[in-house]
């Protein structure tokens, strides 16, 4: 018994943080972060 829960609690966690990284995808909207003023120079200087 003791072996089983040595098996199968890890593989279970690793199925709860992956469970929990898609989720936070899924809940947090996709947003880039806002170009710096090096970013908006660069682009105007061509």
């Amino acid at each position: 018994m003791a072996v089983l829960l040595a098996v199968f609690i890890p593989v279970l966690m690793l199925g709860v943080v992956l469970a929990l990284g898609r989720y936070e995808e899924l809940m947090l909207p996709d947003t880039a972060a806002p170009p710096d003023d090096a970013d908006v120079a660069a682009r105007t200087d061509q």
